[in-house]
């Protein structure tokens, strides 16, 4: 059906987004009101209307707040954005166990100023909240005292020995996000720990100089406010150099990376969690340097993650592009996964050498539009742990690709089934994924076209977390 919406005051932020809605396409409806709010209804009838905050005009009021984890599970950056330059503080009262004394905690901005024409400059700030403790509920607003404050946002730290569960999903866009009214009623239900966002945002962040890039940030703050929303690169954010991206998300520093959020690892539970740019792949012009920095750091952090499986036996890698997937569309599954198995030129710095070497168990992608889940797989060889129980004692690594969140491109096609493909849909969608224990994972993926049906349910069973054969 027809996008249907409404324009207020506020909607000379979204000008050129709407140049885009006049796809046929059943997408959630939306309108503006004079405030500035965004509207949004899915059109599944059980998800109800859900309300974006408007952008604040001021210059100096928080916007596009989000949560990342910090060096630890318990530990909690606040990144914001605003206009002009201010104080970058968080006020922050434990809500469980009550506390009703507020801590005020200061951080530091950065000004990072878009390459477009009019050079648009915001400053970006961060604070963190160490070591929070285990099993709290917590409230926070950001700003500062001169400039004032944010509304209040709430977030919890896990339960020790928590068993993780995770929504995950690539290319999500302003245009067309139709998972994002489920997946806000997921979080609101309490269902995640933590969003992985796995690449392509906006589409694209530094249109209308950079307001595209604003425009989403406060599209997704109602979850990202509240929830840790780890990230990784896509190729939509290439422009200048991914500046967008390297300024506006704040990855862990805590197992080395590059200090940019391209590259970086994090513990979750009974998890390693590993995020990694595809794009170093293909965007040579900025460089080889960093390609190499990445392979060097990503080989180190393997070997010190696999020294420590008896705590954290699960290894997860996600990046952009997939290794392995079969659409249709131009040399993605071709030329592009060979670029990610064998390396740059199919000869330098290979990643499935690596993922075999340590013994990667889960792989997640994104990049194509929609989902598709492999058999466990090894330099093209599907390695099942068994053909009845193929996911039980997998002796490869099992790559999902999970890119149909809903952007402006709508979706993509399949072309002939390849024997390594186990399942596949272009369902508009998103994939939920629960770390149960040192031996069990379970991945489902949800339908968005289907009202929320799980479409998709397996469970990776692993004793012998270790290098694949």
């Amino acid at each position: 059906m027809p996008i249907s919406i409404k324009l207020g005051i506020a909607g000379r932020l979204f000008t050129a987004a709407l140049a885009c809605l006049t796809l046929a396409a059943t997408v959630p409806t939306g309108r503006l009101g004079s405030t500035g709010y965004l509207f949004i209804q899915s059109t599944s009838p059980e998800v109800p209307l859900y309300v974006y905050t408007p952008i604040p005009e001021s210059g100096l009021e928080p916007r596009n707040i989000h949560l990342s984890f910090g060096d630890n599970e318990t530990s909690v950056v606040v990144t914001w954005s605003t206009r002009n330059d201010t104080q970058s503080q968080v006020q922050l009262m434990s809500v469980q166990p009550p506390n009703a004394t507020e801590k005020l905690y200061n951080g530091s901005s950065t000004i990072f100023v878009d390459s477009g024409t009019k050079k648009a400059t915001q400053y970006v700030h961060r604070v963190t909240l160490p070591d929070l403790g285990w099993g709290g509920l917590f409230k926070y607003r950001c700003g500062s005292q001169a400039t004032g404050w944010s509304d209040w946002f709430e977030f919890r730290t896990p339960k020790r020995g928590f068993s993780p569960r995770l929504a995950m999903f690539g290319d999500m866009g302003m245009v067309n996000a139709q998972s994002l009214p489920r997946l806000m009623q997921d979080a609101s239900a309490g269902m995640y720990d933590a969003i992985l966002h796995v690449g392509d945002f906006a589409y694209d962040m530094q249109e209308q100089d950079g307001a595209t890039g604003d425009q989403f940030m406060q599209m997704i703050q109602p979850i990202a406010a509240r929830l840790p929303y780890m990230t990784c690169v896509g190729n939509h954010e290439f422009m200048y150099n991914f500046s967008h991206y390297k300024n506006r998300f704040t990855m862990p520093k805590g197992f080395g990376g590059d200090g940019e959020s391209m590259f970086y690892s994090f513990d979750l539970g009974p998890a390693h969690i590993i995020g990694i740019s595809t794009e170093f792949y293909f965007f040579v012009e900025y460089g080889v340097d960093q390609l190499k920095s990445q392979y060097d750091w990503l080989q180190a952090d393997l070997e010190r993650a696999s020294k420590n499986r008896a705590a954290r036996p699960w290894i997860i890698i996600m990046g952009h592009r997939p290794m392995y997937c079969s659409n249709d569309d131009g040399d993605d599954c071709t030329f592009g996964a060979l670029f990610m198995r064998e390396g740059f030129l199919a000869r330098w710095y290979p990643l499935e050498p690596l993922l075999q070497k340590y013994g990667v168990d889960l792989a997640l992608w994104a990049h194509e539009h929609t989902y598709e889940r492999m058999w466990p797989v090894t330099r093209l060889e599907v390695r099942n742990g068994s053909w009845a129980e193929p996911y039980s004692e997998p002796r490869g690594t099992v790559h999902v690709v999970t890119g149909s969140a809903g952007c402006r491109e709508r979706h993509d096609t399949f072309g002939s089934p390849m024997y390594y493909s186990a399942f596949r849909s272009t369902d508009y969608g998103y994939t939920r994924m629960q770390i149960f224990n040192s031996t069990h994972l379970s991945l489902e993926q949800v339908s968005d076209d289907q009202q929320g049906r799980i479409i998709d349910r397996i469970t990776i069973v692993q004793h012998n977390h270790g290098p694949f054969p």
